[in-house]
């Protein structure tokens, strides 16, 4: 099934609440149906996962849809944080139920969650901010203000390594996003116009060479994050997608991690969140 055609057929120009969640939700499709990618779970094989394949992620993909959508409605209409966090918490507590308790898609209701909240705004009063800034200037103060989860793996390992984390990301306008994951795929899509998934491909791993992945950290600590960096950064120093070959390097650097129980799950929730934001401001 081509996800990308299912998305641009929806009808209308001006984007409504149930779209941005359904685009929401196509894009945690859209990650998980890209391979190879080092560690994590594809329609292929469950990377370094053994609590979750490819079916469970889609399944927690289109439990979310709605709450993506309750998210972009809402912040159309102007609404502060707390009522934003009250949606994601319910969106956190469908996917633990049909999830059976597997964290699929945590960071993704965090991240993706307020760049639908942005997007209701932007399309209710017809601005053209990035969504990144719009998040930034309207919840950034609360994001860093409120509660601090104790149960994300993530979060622990932010606060073990003095990691930034999901909530500096999101505070600061997801700069992840716009300045390492959109510039890669525009450029990726360069190298290789005719491959979608290469493009998403290419994408992640320039996420991985980059961005400090709390969940790299929370798996190999420091030596498993600068293994990462350096594994995906020689990916792409030899060419990445553009080179002969690449996908079998790919392959075994998606072994390797395997080997060493490597996830870069922020990284995953990064590509999903750019495959978002790059259609909507494309």
């Amino acid at each position: 099934m081509n996800l990308a055609l299912k998305w641009q057929s929806l009808p209308g120009r001006e984007l409504h609440a149930e779209q941005i969640g359904h685009l929401a939700s196509l894009c945690l499709r859209l990650e998980v149906e890209t391979y190879p990618k080092p560690g994590l779970v594809s329609h292929i094989d469950n990377g370094s996962h053994h609590d979750m394949d490819a079916e469970l992620l889609c399944r927690s993909a289109d439990t979310l849809a709605p709450f993506f959508r309750d998210l972009a409605a809402t912040g159309s209409e102007g609404a502060g944080m707390d009522r934003l966090r009250a949606i994601g918490v319910a969106a956190e507590r469908a996917m633990l139920a049909v999830t059976r308790g597997v964290n699929t898609h945590r960071g993704a209701i965090f991240g993706l969650g307020l760049l639908c909240a942005a997007a209701g705004y932007r399309s209710t009063l017809g601005i053209r901010k990035p969504l990144g800034e719009l998040v930034s200037q309207r919840w950034g103060e609360a994001i860093l203000s409120g509660p601090i989860s104790l149960r994300s793996h993530g979060a622990v390992a932010a606060r073990r390594y003095g990691a930034g984390g999901a909530r500096a990301e999101a505070a600061r306008g997801f700069p992840s996003v716009y300045d390492v994951a959109l510039p890669a795929l525009h450029a990726a899509q360069t190298l290789a116009p005719h491959d979608e998934e290469a493009v998403r491909v290419q994408t992640c791993m320039t996420l991985i060479a980059e961005v400090a992945d709390t969940n790299l950290l929370h798996r190999g600590g420091p030596d498993g994050l600068r293994f990462a960096h350096d594994s995906a950064s020689e990916f792409l120093a030899t060419g990445g997608v553009a080179s002969l070959g690449w996908r079998e390097r790919a392959i075994e650097i998606h072994h390797t991690f395997i080997a060493r129980n490597l996830s870069p799950g922020g990284s995953a929730d990064l590509l999903a969140m750019a495959l978002f934001v790059d259609r909507l401001e494309s």
